[in-house]
């Protein structure tokens, strides 16, 4: 009986929290003409979620590709992390870019709620060279769901920012980007690799990571098909790691659209967040491997009307040599409130199956964003 009551009453703040956000005032965003042909412009998004968890794998703000731990959980948490800000500069055929939000940890919920900003991207670019911070050319952004979710069914997606610079002709785009062997036991490449030492340096990663991907559009809808190839040369192993990935966002009868993606090979750190590492050692032969992954989603956006849309979703990822099998499902329901701002609610679960292990938890989010 109690945990009934606390259930309601979790649902209860859920809604009114709401409410009480949907009521705030915002500003609007604004461009800054120089008069001279070179342009500034603000943007971005804030954005209020109130998430209630409720299962045996521990909470999460949002789900990636992990195995979260195996912790019975009902908890209730508000945030504005998912928020972000921009600026973009233009100059003759070149823009600047630049966004954070506010993931970048620090900070409590004791007294102030403190967090720090994150750097997100970070680039120039003209009609056919990008170069700096931003999505990797081998992760599909027309196929990604609309969820309240962070992200969507992020252990299926391609989902990856760095460092790159790529070339784009036509419906082709190739690109060298950033590489870093994920699982080798080091650091991670850090945020600066300024000051590090010994074995939690990168004492490799010579070669780029290098994507190929070529962009299908008409009448029917957008596709894409990309290549992934990559030296996977550290923790005892020196190997040559590729993956494809197929995606596309198809229309549906009315406005609906069908949108997916599938991915499969050694994709390693590009797919799953956190789904799979580049390498494992293999628990049969104690060899080290480069793992593979199969990941997927599926999701059908219905437009009820003008105002009203629902997406409902699935997605999986599962890894051939550590036998991880991950997925997460949701259905929402989202109002455009006004041009700017949208309100939603969305429930689903998020399912962990490793190796005989069966959690799940399952979660239902409200959310308020408001676009500059």
């Amino acid at each position: 009986m109690n945990n009934i009551i606390k259930k309601t009453s979790a649902l209860s703040i859920l809604l009114v929290g709401t409410s009480l956000v949907s009521s705030m005032a915002m500003a609007d965003a604004f461009e800054v003409d120089f008069k001279n042909g070179d342009k500034m412009k603000f943007g971005g998004y804030l954005k209020a979620d109130a998430r209630y968890v409720n299962g045996d794998l521990n909470y999460q703000d949002y789900w990636i590709g992990n195995n979260p731990g195996a912790v019975e959980t009902s908890k209730l948490g508000l945030n504005i992390k998912e928020s972000r800000f921009n600026i973009s500069y233009v100059h003759g055929d070149w823009t600047g870019f630049i966004e954070m939000d506010f993931y970048g940890g620090g900070g409590n919920e004791i007294i102030s709620n403190s967090v720090n900003p994150r750097l997100r991207h970070g680039f120039v670019k003209n009609k056919n060279w990008l170069i700096g911070q931003t999505w990797s050319t081998f992760m599909p952004l027309a196929a990604l769901v609309e969820t309240l979710d962070f992200g969507g069914p992020m252990v299926a997606e391609v989902f990856i920012r760095q460092v790159q610079i790529r070339y784009s002709i036509g419906n082709w785009q190739f690109a060298i980007e950033n590489s870093q062997t994920y699982g080798d036991g080091d650091d991670n490449g850090g945020s600066g690799n300024v000051g590090v030492t010994g074995s939690n340096n990168d004492p490799d990663s010579k070669i780029p990571d290098f994507v190929a991907r070529y962009n299908f559009k008409g009448d029917w809808g957008q596709a894409s098909v990309a290549g992934l190839l990559r030296k996977v040369d550290q923790g005892g192993i020196d190997a040559t790691a590729t993956a494809l990935s197929l995606s596309g966002k198809i229309n549906a009868i009315g406005n609906d659209d069908i949108r997916f993606q599938v991915t499969l090979g050694e994709s390693g750190r590009y797919a799953g967040i956190t789904l799979a590492t580049d390498i494992v050692v293999d628990p049969i032969t104690d060899e080290t491997k480069a793992e593979k992954t199969t990941a997927w989603y599926l999701g059908y956006r219905r437009m009820w009307n003008d105002t009203y849309r629902s997406t409902v979703f699935y997605g999986n990822g599962e890894t051939d040599i550590l036998g991880h099998d991950r997925s997460h499902y949701a259905i929402n329901l989202i109002k455009q409130y006004t041009p700017n701002m949208i309100i939603g609610v969305e429930l689903g679960k998020y399912v962990v199956d490793d190796g005989g292990l069966d959690l799940d938890s399952s979660y239902l989010q409200t959310s308020v964003k408001f676009t500059l």
